[in-house]
Formats: structure tokens, C-alpha cells, sequence
């Protein structure tokens, strides 16, 4: 049976595909009928992410070959490139979103710390006050025990 698929091609990391009619018998890489297209799935800038011929697609799908699930969504896509737009939208919304939550909760852990800061310090204001009387009351009852002995004397 004839198969339309990706072959894998590109460096480490760097993946490029080609679209190729072949035998489904044969390996993912291994040799092809004929190859109709392309896709760069790390395309930037300027570059073409997808091409296809659809000529040559036609051609082979009235010859009976079966299209994967991956170049079914890739030719859907060729022929409505709104969808891979909406695609990145909804990417870089989801991004933003979660750029924004990251960035209130970094400015909650701000506050509750300045908060936990002005509490340890109003504690140690508290400690020390308290700190104080208690030498205050040390040193009221030295001097009334040194009256009482110095009466008892």
C-alpha cells in the first residue's frame, strides 16, 4: 500500500521533514516514490514552515494512497493557515497568562515577607518594652530590699 508520510531529516535538535509518497512497508527514512513537500517544524523568522504541492497530493490520494494522522492536520493546515495563527495565539496567551500569574505571585511573596519584616519588628519592639519593665520592676525590688534591710538594721 502507498503511504503518505514525514521522513525524518535535519541535524540533532534541529528537525526537519519531508513529505514523501513511499511503500508502507518500507523504513521511516529509507527511500521514497517521490517527495512532495516539506515541513520545518522550528521555523523562524522568515522562514517557510510548510509547502506542499497539492497537484502531486491529489495525484496520489486518486491513486489510492493513505495520508498519516500528522499529514492529514499538515494539509489541513496548508489549505487553512488561519488554523496554525490561531495556534500561536493561543499559545502566546496561555504564555502571557502564565507570565502574569507568575508575576503576582512573586509580588504576594514580596508583600508577605515586608509584612512577616514589619510584624518581627513590632515583636521585637514588644520584646524589648517588655525587656525594659521587667529591669524596671529588677531594680524596684533590689531598692526596696536594700530599705527593708537597711529599716531592719
Amino acid at each position: 500500500m502507498v503511504k503518505i508520510r514525514l521522513a525524518r531529516g535535519g541535524a540533532k535538535k534541529k528537525p526537519f521533514y519531508s513529505i514523501t509518497v513511499t511503500d508502507s512497508r518500507k523504513p521511516r527514512d529509507s527511500g521514497y516514490i517521490e517527495k512532495i513537500g516539506y515541513f520545518n517544524p522550528v521555523a523562524r523568522g522568515q522562514e517557510v514552515r510548510l509547502n506542499i504541492e497539492e497537484d502531486r497530493l491529489e495525484h496520489w490520494k486518486s491513486q489510492g494512497a493513505q495520508l498519516s494522522d500528522r499529514v492529514k492536520q499538515l494539509v489541513k493546515e496548508f489549505k487553512n493557515p488561519e488554523i496554525f495563527a490561531k495556534k500561536k495565539a493561543l499559545i502566546a496567551k496561555k504564555a502571557q497568562e502564565a507570565k502574569a500569574k507568575k508575576e503576582a505571585e512573586e509580588k504576594a511573596r514580596i508583600l508577605a515577607e515586608e509584612k512577616a519584616a514589619k510584624e518581627e519588628e513590632k515583636a521585637a519592639a514588644d520584646a524589648e518594652k517588655e525587656a525594659e519593665k521587667v529591669e524596671e520592676t529588677k531594680e524596684e525590688v533590689i531598692e526596696e530590699t536594700k530599705e527593708e534591710n537597711n529599716e531592719e538594721a
